[in-house]
């Protein structure tokens, strides 16, 4: 989803003023919190908390990075985008990347997002500070924990400043005990009599005696707004001492009356042009100009500039003077006086506040800004001109990081009016669909529809096509996401299936959760689709979308052709997915979309996979990994998991662990269940290909106890398969037939029958199955391997039971498919089964060089020599050897133990890292313990590292 630029003014650090108050009480402070974590910055409205923030930034020797807060940066996205925006002014080459990252069809949790920023940030050289002004506009939970987490594990040399109307909700108790935050509240920022005299006279130049200086400190108790709104009032008045004694009653009432003084004393040009100028959050001179069409060209900068050299309120935020906001105090007190004006308003007419609005958004909309326009045109409650907004020329509004403030508006507006506008229902229901509520599409879809078709009967034919072009493109677009969450995951019904979506899209406290409802769909591309009717109609959808959105429109265009070449994928139809993901790859490098590009690269580099063409698949998922560096991408974890299928039937373990390591640890990161259990079960091969069958077995144990504990029944037959494998390594054929029979699992069955014996019943279970038939349907990226599995074990099945004839040409035919792709474990999986019938073909000439390599890995690994690494061959017994030292080998899972204590984990974080039982745990400890002849968890680390078990 593309991100609506932020507005300039938000990043700019307003100036101090050249005559403004000092304040070095306050700013020493601040400066000697520089050594802490957090400067907290905690006081109601018109207390000077910008005005000292900037004030101590402009005398501060360290570069600063400021970002003024709103309601829209409620969403974590876009305060992420923000905050890199705001850290850009200091180092413009900071995360470069990570805009488009969070803009990527399937965006990381807002953690990892998080992490990655702040790894960036440790590349800044100086210490710098990170003001986050306003910051009491922040109520999402989301954006609260993003701002904890960047607090918890910020680099040394950043210090971060919240400026705020009212504590937030963070945790700052231990930074309170820890010494690691400044604070500053009311109490510290209130004028004492000495700033107040100061102040009036030095800087409001009112020429108070000291007496009523004094007397107005008292009264206004050094609030500064009030000082300085009475002040104002002040300026020209020979009855000061008696103005001030009448000074009475609660702060608010005496704000609305100095506020009333303050305007009467302004010319009529000038009070209107503050009023009416008040509806805007910042103000520059063009735009004021535009809010009030009678004021002359060039008048409005002027007057901004007077006001600010008179004090009257309004603050620059940049050092050209070019944007100003009024006092937020000030602002709302002004506002008030527009809409309800006192009965002896000396002004010709009351304002028309919609009307002001209006051409605020026109001012918007010429210059750019389609976020502000659309936000003026609602508080105008124009709604022709919002809809026209919230629709766009190219792309609806809500798909440039809108969605939260278009859904509101339109759940605000009467049935009647939405009801009225086809267009405004196909926006409800896609912005329905991004706000995590997608069971409530389909209906104001067809309502939509409906509606549409209403308003064309009367329409001329043209005009029917315009009309309705993008609409029903839109339409179908939505249509093709709600199917592809539809499709992806469990066996449910669609129905369900969307339900179960919104309950965990309505988890995200995220106006705008795009992210988190494309990581829905996401998993179709891993081959987890269930039903196919749902990818028919993705696919159908998608196509009818492509035909009728607006040639412009591309980043939905681009999220078609990916939906395309998913839903193909998902069916098994590889060549109609290639060319869906070529599209989708050129169209986001003409977009310069390089996260799209990687995604459509990993789908590619699955459709050669799922081809046996593993060097062209190695190449691709090698091209995605390039592009996008250390980034924690979700897509990643399938490129790595990839790689490590690849290296792993190459029986290259080493990189095969690496690889699916790297998998497994993004996808706990990202708490991706299916990914985690898709890494757990290639660490328990890697563990089979290495002879701990007993570890293996205890690892897919916990795999099977998580895949229940998280509701992931489609993915318990692959489970019972690596275990029906792990049975036989270990020597239980009966466990393995049990498995295979229970899970309608063929190919362990075929297996499980010839290590008991049974080689007619395995060759009889192989020609039931129907394998071969199915190559033309099955849309997994192992594909291939599972038909070469198919017909080695046909192969075997055959020479068992004597069939010399068939098992020959069965092996060939392997041997020549597996050639071209370089496997090798698909072979050496079999075991010495095979050994005879791979010695016949060498004795032949069979493709000689291809039979003598795999020969040569079977003696290899018979003799023990196929080791990958410690932690999954257990061979950290070798360096006990070389040590002179008799330690009983540990096992990889013991090893995996003896690491993650060496980190610092307690038990129960180890169990729920490797997904054990805390006893469990518990008896690997006490076994580690007993083959290092050690007593304590100290004692056992020390010596594992002394004999480099671990690092």
């Amino acid at each position: 989803m593309m991100q609506l630029p932020l507005a300039p003014a938000k990043l700019l650090i307003p100036p101090a003023r050249p005559n403004g108050m000092v304040r070095p009480r306050l700013t020493e402070r601040l400066n000697e919190g520089l050594r802490r974590r957090l400067t907290l910055i905690s006081a109601p409205a018109g207390y000077g908390k910008t005005a000292l923030a900037s004030e101590w930034l402009s005398a501060c020797a360290r570069p600063s990075a400021w970002l003024s807060l709103d309601e829209g940066d409620n969403d974590p996205n876009r305060f992420l985008y923000g905050l890199i925006e705001a850290l850009g002014t200091i180092r413009d080459d900071l995360a470069r990347g990570l805009p488009e990252w969070l803009q990527a069809p399937e965006p990381p949790p807002a953690e990892s997002a998080l992490n990655e920023l702040l790894r960036e940030i440790g590349k800044i050289s100086e210490p710098f500070l990170l003001v986050l002004d306003d910051f009491h506009a922040i109520r999402s939970e989301a954006v609260l924990h993003v701002t904890a987490y960047l607090l918890e594990h910020s680099p040394p040399k950043m210090h971060l400043v919240l400026l705020t109307r009212e504590e937030p909700r963070l945790p700052l108790a231990r930074l309170r005990v820890q010494d690691q935050m400044t604070e500053l509240d009311a109490t510290d920022l209130r004028f004492d009599r000495n700033e107040a005299v100061e102040f009036l006279n030095g800087v409001m130049n009112v020429g108070l005696s000291m007496e009523a200086a004094a007397e107005l400190e008292s009264r206004t108790e050094g609030w500064i707004a009030a000082l300085q709104l009475a002040a104002v009032s002040l300026r020209g008045r020979p009855d000061a001492d008696s103005f001030i004694r009448t000074f009475a009653g609660h702060h608010r009432v005496l704000l609305d009356y100095l506020t009333e003084e303050v305007l009467n004393k302004q010319p009529e040009s000038v009070r209107q042009f503050i009023l009416h100028t008040s509806i805007l959050d910042r103000l520059c001179g063009s735009l004021c100009e535009a809010v009030l069409p009678e004021a002359p060209a060039g008048s409005g900068q002027r007057v901004l500039r007077d006001l600010e050299r008179a004090n009257l309120f309004v603050i620059p935020l940049d050092d050209e003077r070019r944007w100003y906001r009024y006092h937020h105090l000030f602002a709302e007190l002004l506002r008030k006086r527009l809409r309800h004006p006192p009965a002896s308003d000396a002004m010709p007419e009351p304002a028309d506040e919609a009307e002001l609005h209006v051409r605020a958004s026109a001012w918007y909309e010429k210059n750019g800004m389609e976020a502000e326009a659309f936000r003026h045109a609602v508080a105008a409650n124009d709604i022709g001109r919002a809809a026209r907004l919230a629709e766009g020329r190219e792309l609806p509004l809500h798909l440039r990081g809108e969605a939260a403030p278009v859904l509101r508006w339109l759940e605000s507006l009467p049935a009647s009016e939405r009801d009225a506008r086809p267009a405004l229902q196909v926006l409800h229901a896609s912005a329905l669909l991004l706000a995590g509520r997608p069971a409530e599409v389909e209906p104001v879809l067809q309502a939509a529809e409906a509606a549409a078709r209403e308003e064309a009967r009367g329409s001329k034919a043209e005009d029917k096509r315009a009309g309705l072009g993008n609409l029903t493109g839109l339409v179908a677009a939505t249509r093709a996401t709600l199917a592809a969450i539809g499709m992806a995951g469990s066996g449910f019904s669609p129905e369900r299936k969307l339900l179960d979506a919104e309950r965990q899209l309505q988890q995200s406290d995220a106006d705008d959760i795009t992210g988190e409802l494309v990581g829905q769909i996401a998993p179709a591309q891993a081959g987890a689709v269930r039903d196919r009717r749902q990818a028919a109609a993705v696919i159908v959808q998608a196509r009818r979308a492509l035909e009728q959105l607006h040639p412009d429109a591309l980043p939905i265009r681009l999220a078609m052709f990916w939906l395309l070449g998913v839903a193909y994928q998902s069916r098994g139809e590889r060549t109609e997915a290639a060319g869906a993901y070529e599209e989708a790859l050129a169209l986001s490098r003409r977009m310069g979309n390089s996260l799209m590009t990687v995604t459509a690269i990993v789908g590619q580099g699955q459709l050669f996979e799922a081809d046996g063409r593993l060097f062209e698949a190695e190449e691709r998922y090698r091209s995605a990994l390039g592009l996008t560096g250390d980034l924690p991408l979700p897509v990643l974890s399938e490129a790595h998991i990839g790689l490590a299928r690849i290296a792993y039937e190459w029986n290259d373990l080493e990189p095969a662990e690496e690889h699916a390591r790297k998998s497994l640890d993004l996808a706990i990161s990202m708490n991706d269940y299916d990914r985690i259990v898709t890494g757990e079960i290639m660490m328990a091969r890697l563990m089979l290909a290495t002879g701990e069958a007993e570890g293996a077995s205890e690892r897919l144990d916990a795999v099977l106890r998580f895949v229940r504990r998280h509701g992931l029944p489609h993915r318990t037959p692959e489970v019972a398969a690596a275990q029906a494998q792990a049975a036989l390594r270990g020597g239980h054929p009966a466990e393995a037939l049990r498995l295979a029979r229970m899970h309608e699992l063929p190919l362990e069955l075929a297996r499980a029958l010839l290590a008991s014996g049974d080689a007619p019943a395995a060759l009889a279970a192989l020609e039931s199955c129907g394998l071969r038939a199915e190559v033309g349907t099955r849309a997994d990226e192992r594909l291939r391997a599972i038909i070469l599995r198919a017909i080695i074990l046909r192969a075997m099945a055959a020479d068992a039971t004597g069939e010399k004839a068939e098992a020959d040409p069965l092996l060939i035919e392997a041997l020549e498919r597996a050639e071209p792709g370089g496997y090798l474990r698909i072979f050496l999986d079999e075991g010495p089964l095979l050994v005879p019938l791979l010695s016949e073909a060498a004795i032949r000439g069979t493709l000689p060089g291809y039979v003598a390599k795999l020969m040569a890995s079977r003696e290899s690994e018979r003799k023990g020599n196929s080791r990958p690494s410690a932690a999954v061959s257990g061979s950290g017994s070798l360096h006990a050897a070389a040590s002179g030292l008799m330690v009983e080998p540990l096992t990889p899972r013991e090893l995996e133990v003896l690491r993650l204590s060496a980190q610092g984990l307690s038990n129960r974080e180890i169990g729920e890292r490797l997904f054990l039982a805390l006893d469990t745990v518990k008896g690997h400890n006490r076994r580690i313990y007993g083959k290092l002849q050690v007593k304590r968890r100290t004692e056992a680390i020390a010596l594992a590292r002394k004999l480099g078990f671990i690092e």
